[in-house]
Protein backbone atom coordinates (compact mmCIF):
# COMPACT_ATOMS: atom_id res chain seq x y z
CA UNK A 1 0.00 0.00 0.00
CA UNK A 2 1.61 3.43 -1.10
CA UNK A 3 2.00 6.26 1.10
CA UNK A 4 1.39 9.64 -0.29
CA UNK A 5 4.15 11.78 0.12
CA UNK A 6 2.85 14.53 2.67
CA UNK A 7 2.26 11.47 4.58
CA UNK A 8 6.03 10.91 5.87
CA UNK A 9 6.79 13.57 7.43
CA UNK A 10 2.87 13.38 9.82
CA UNK A 11 4.57 9.72 10.46
CA UNK A 12 7.73 10.05 11.51
CA UNK A 13 6.63 13.54 13.82
CA UNK A 14 4.10 10.89 15.69
CA UNK A 15 6.57 8.86 15.68
CA UNK A 16 8.35 10.98 17.79
CA UNK A 17 6.35 12.09 19.67
CA UNK A 18 5.22 8.96 20.84
CA UNK A 19 9.55 8.31 21.22
CA UNK A 20 9.61 11.24 23.36
CA UNK A 21 6.67 9.15 25.39
CA UNK A 22 9.27 6.51 25.70
CA UNK A 23 12.21 8.35 27.07
CA UNK A 24 10.09 8.99 30.25
CA UNK A 25 9.30 5.25 30.77
CA UNK A 26 12.75 4.45 30.08
CA UNK A 27 13.81 7.19 33.00
CA UNK A 28 11.36 6.52 35.51
CA UNK A 29 9.97 2.88 35.15
CA UNK A 30 13.34 1.17 36.87
CA UNK A 31 12.64 3.69 39.48
CA UNK A 32 9.29 3.02 39.96
CA UNK A 33 8.38 6.57 39.45
CA UNK A 34 5.12 7.36 37.32
CA UNK A 35 4.84 7.54 33.75
CA UNK A 36 2.16 10.63 34.08
CA UNK A 37 2.44 12.72 36.80
CA UNK A 38 4.37 14.26 37.10
CA UNK A 39 5.15 16.02 33.45
CA UNK A 40 7.82 16.53 32.26
CA UNK A 41 11.11 18.00 33.66
CA UNK A 42 15.19 19.11 33.79
CA UNK A 43 16.21 16.21 35.75
CA UNK A 44 19.27 18.74 36.76
CA UNK A 45 17.12 21.65 38.43
CA UNK A 46 13.78 20.13 38.26
CA UNK A 47 12.16 22.81 36.09
CA UNK A 48 8.93 21.71 34.37
CA UNK A 49 9.08 21.89 30.77
CA UNK A 50 7.02 23.82 28.97
CA UNK A 51 4.98 22.14 25.75
CA UNK A 52 7.22 24.13 23.14
CA UNK A 53 10.60 23.13 24.65
CA UNK A 54 9.27 19.41 24.62
CA UNK A 55 8.90 19.03 20.87
CA UNK A 56 10.91 16.19 19.85
CA UNK A 57 14.38 16.56 18.07
CA UNK A 58 13.53 20.22 17.46
CA UNK A 59 13.59 21.55 20.86
CA UNK A 60 16.85 19.58 21.07
CA UNK A 61 18.60 21.41 18.17
CA UNK A 62 16.92 25.03 19.35
CA UNK A 63 18.36 24.06 22.88
CA UNK A 64 21.93 23.24 21.69
CA UNK A 65 21.65 20.57 23.81
CA UNK A 66 21.23 22.07 26.88
CA UNK A 67 18.71 23.23 29.60
CA UNK A 68 17.22 26.64 28.97
CA UNK A 69 16.60 27.20 32.79
CA UNK A 70 20.33 26.02 34.17
CA UNK A 71 22.13 25.45 31.19
CA UNK A 72 23.34 21.72 31.81
CA UNK A 73 23.88 19.26 28.89
CA UNK A 74 20.59 17.37 27.70
CA UNK A 75 21.66 13.87 26.65
CA UNK A 76 21.71 12.95 23.46
CA UNK A 77 20.02 10.16 24.42
CA UNK A 78 16.91 11.41 23.69
CA UNK A 79 16.52 12.69 20.33
CA UNK A 80 18.32 9.89 19.81
CA UNK A 81 15.48 7.78 21.27
CA UNK A 82 12.74 10.17 19.49
CA UNK A 83 14.47 9.48 16.16
CA UNK A 84 14.49 6.15 16.43
CA UNK A 85 10.97 5.73 17.34
CA UNK A 86 10.28 7.89 14.38
CA UNK A 87 12.20 6.00 12.13
CA UNK A 88 10.54 2.99 13.13
CA UNK A 89 7.24 4.25 12.93
CA UNK A 90 7.79 5.41 9.00
CA UNK A 91 9.40 2.36 7.96
CA UNK A 92 6.70 0.50 9.37
CA UNK A 93 4.33 2.07 7.32
CA UNK A 94 6.08 2.20 4.31
CA UNK A 95 6.26 -1.87 4.80
CA UNK A 96 2.34 -2.56 5.92
CA UNK A 97 1.02 0.44 4.96
CA UNK A 98 -1.96 1.95 7.04
CA UNK A 99 -3.22 -1.49 8.52
CA UNK A 100 -3.31 -3.46 12.00
CA UNK A 101 -0.28 -5.25 11.21
CA UNK A 102 1.46 -2.14 11.43
CA UNK A 103 0.18 -0.77 14.46
CA UNK A 104 0.67 -4.03 16.39
CA UNK A 105 4.44 -4.24 15.15
CA UNK A 106 4.88 -0.08 16.44
CA UNK A 107 3.74 -1.23 19.62
CA UNK A 108 5.89 -3.89 19.80
CA UNK A 109 8.95 -2.56 18.28
CA UNK A 110 8.56 0.82 20.67
CA UNK A 111 8.16 -2.00 23.40
CA UNK A 112 11.57 -3.06 22.47
CA UNK A 113 13.37 0.04 22.29
CA UNK A 114 11.99 1.03 25.87
CA UNK A 115 13.44 -2.46 27.45
CA UNK A 116 16.73 -1.98 25.76
CA UNK A 117 17.59 1.25 26.66
CA UNK A 118 16.29 0.34 30.20
CA UNK A 119 18.57 -2.64 30.43
CA UNK A 120 21.80 -1.01 28.79
CA UNK A 121 21.28 1.82 32.07
CA UNK A 122 20.03 -0.92 34.65
CA UNK A 123 21.07 -4.15 33.39
CA UNK A 124 17.34 -5.17 33.99
CA UNK A 125 14.42 -5.62 32.16
CA UNK A 126 10.94 -5.27 34.49
CA UNK A 127 8.57 -7.38 34.66
CA UNK A 128 6.41 -5.01 34.73
CA UNK A 129 6.96 -4.54 30.93
CA UNK A 130 7.38 -8.35 29.83
CA UNK A 131 5.16 -10.09 31.28
CA UNK A 132 2.17 -8.12 30.36
CA UNK A 133 4.13 -8.09 26.79
CA UNK A 134 3.95 -11.61 27.04
CA UNK A 135 -0.07 -11.80 26.91
CA UNK A 136 -0.75 -8.53 24.95
CA UNK A 137 1.34 -9.90 21.61
CA UNK A 138 0.23 -13.20 22.31
CA UNK A 139 -2.64 -11.40 20.03
CA UNK A 140 -0.27 -11.34 17.57
CA UNK A 141 -2.61 -13.55 14.72
CA UNK A 142 -5.31 -11.45 15.42
CA UNK A 143 -2.98 -8.28 13.11
CA UNK A 144 -0.56 -10.41 11.58
CA UNK A 145 -1.73 -12.58 8.90
CA UNK A 146 0.83 -15.41 8.56
CA UNK A 147 0.73 -16.04 12.27
CA UNK A 148 -1.36 -18.36 13.50
CA UNK A 149 -1.93 -19.35 17.28
CA UNK A 150 -0.38 -22.20 17.14
CA UNK A 151 2.97 -20.33 15.90
CA UNK A 152 1.92 -17.87 18.79
CA UNK A 153 2.09 -20.61 21.25
CA UNK A 154 4.95 -22.69 20.43
CA UNK A 155 6.96 -19.21 20.16
CA UNK A 156 6.08 -18.10 23.88
CA UNK A 157 7.39 -21.90 25.07
CA UNK A 158 10.52 -22.18 22.47
CA UNK A 159 11.54 -18.70 23.33
CA UNK A 160 11.32 -18.56 27.13
CA UNK A 161 12.50 -22.19 27.22
CA UNK A 162 15.30 -21.93 25.32
CA UNK A 163 16.74 -19.38 26.94
CA UNK A 164 15.65 -20.95 30.43
CA UNK A 165 17.45 -24.04 29.36
CA UNK A 166 20.58 -22.15 28.83
CA UNK A 167 20.46 -20.20 31.91
CA UNK A 168 20.06 -23.69 34.11
CA UNK A 169 22.87 -25.37 32.35
CA UNK A 170 25.16 -23.03 32.95
CA UNK A 171 24.04 -22.46 36.82
CA UNK A 172 24.52 -26.32 36.26
CA UNK A 173 28.16 -26.18 35.54
CA UNK A 174 29.09 -22.95 36.89
CA UNK A 175 27.34 -22.46 39.86
CA UNK A 176 26.80 -18.79 39.37
CA UNK A 177 24.16 -17.20 37.50
CA UNK A 178 25.46 -16.24 33.60
CA UNK A 179 21.89 -15.01 32.24
CA UNK A 180 19.12 -13.10 34.13
CA UNK A 181 15.22 -14.04 33.95
CA UNK A 182 14.59 -10.64 32.30
CA UNK A 183 15.97 -12.03 29.16
CA UNK A 184 13.93 -15.35 29.92
CA UNK A 185 10.63 -13.10 30.00
CA UNK A 186 11.94 -11.07 26.84
CA UNK A 187 12.26 -13.81 24.79
CA UNK A 188 9.23 -15.52 25.90
CA UNK A 189 7.59 -11.72 24.84
CA UNK A 190 9.19 -12.44 21.50
CA UNK A 191 8.07 -15.91 20.71
CA UNK A 192 4.37 -14.61 21.46
CA UNK A 193 4.76 -12.33 18.61
CA UNK A 194 7.00 -13.51 15.99
CA UNK A 195 6.18 -17.05 16.15
CA UNK A 196 8.63 -19.76 16.42
CA UNK A 197 10.39 -19.55 13.28
CA UNK A 198 10.98 -15.61 14.47
CA UNK A 199 12.50 -17.31 17.68
CA UNK A 200 14.89 -19.01 16.24
CA UNK A 201 16.15 -16.31 13.96
CA UNK A 202 16.17 -14.16 17.11
CA UNK A 203 17.55 -16.16 19.30
CA UNK A 204 20.61 -16.89 16.58
CA UNK A 205 21.08 -13.51 15.18
CA UNK A 206 21.21 -11.98 18.49
CA UNK A 207 23.96 -14.31 19.55
CA UNK A 208 25.74 -13.13 16.42
CA UNK A 209 25.04 -9.22 17.59
CA UNK A 210 25.92 -9.94 20.96
CA UNK A 211 29.27 -11.83 20.57
CA UNK A 212 30.38 -8.86 17.87
CA UNK A 213 28.81 -5.85 19.73
CA UNK A 214 30.35 -7.79 23.49
CA UNK A 215 34.06 -8.12 21.04
CA UNK A 216 33.88 -4.30 20.44
CA UNK A 217 32.85 -3.49 23.73
CA UNK A 218 36.18 -5.11 25.07
CA UNK A 219 38.22 -3.99 22.54
CA UNK A 220 37.48 0.23 23.24
CA UNK A 221 37.13 -0.47 26.82
CA UNK A 222 40.26 -2.87 26.96
CA UNK A 223 38.51 -5.01 29.42
CA UNK A 224 39.56 -8.91 28.48
CA UNK A 225 37.42 -10.05 31.18
CA UNK A 226 35.23 -13.16 30.21
CA UNK A 227 32.71 -12.21 33.16
CA UNK A 228 32.25 -8.78 31.55
CA UNK A 229 28.62 -8.01 32.34
CA UNK A 230 26.78 -7.35 28.95
CA UNK A 231 23.04 -6.68 28.97
CA UNK A 232 21.74 -9.23 26.02
CA UNK A 233 18.38 -7.62 25.73
CA UNK A 234 19.23 -5.23 23.14
CA UNK A 235 20.52 -7.47 20.98
CA UNK A 236 17.45 -9.65 21.29
CA UNK A 237 15.27 -7.04 20.57
CA UNK A 238 17.77 -5.66 17.33
CA UNK A 239 17.50 -9.48 15.61
CA UNK A 240 13.33 -9.52 16.41
CA UNK A 241 13.32 -6.45 14.47
CA UNK A 242 15.28 -7.41 11.75
CA UNK A 243 13.21 -10.48 11.88
CA UNK A 244 10.13 -8.12 10.69
CA UNK A 245 11.16 -6.61 8.39
CA UNK A 246 13.83 -8.51 6.80
CA UNK A 247 13.31 -12.38 8.38
CA UNK A 248 11.87 -14.39 5.83
CA UNK A 249 14.68 -13.23 3.11
CA UNK A 250 17.59 -13.51 5.18
CA UNK A 251 16.66 -17.17 6.31
CA UNK A 252 16.18 -18.10 2.45
CA UNK A 253 19.50 -16.19 1.73
CA UNK A 254 21.16 -18.31 4.44
CA UNK A 255 19.86 -21.48 3.66
CA UNK A 256 21.07 -21.03 0.11
CA UNK A 257 24.77 -20.83 0.77
CA UNK A 258 24.39 -24.25 3.14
Amino acid sequence: MSIPINAYLIIFFTGACIGSFLNVCIYRIPLHRSIVYPGSACPNCKKALPFYLNIPIVSYILLRGACRFCRNPISLRYPMVEALTGFLALALAVKFGFTLTTLFWFAFTATLVVISFIDIDFQIIPDTISLPGIVVFATAAWFVPEIRFTDTAIGILAGGGSLYMVALTYYMLRKEEGMGGGDIKLLAMIGGAVGWKGVLFTLFVGSLLGTAGGIVIMVLTKLVDIKLRIPFGPFLSAAAILYIFFGPTLIHWYLSIL
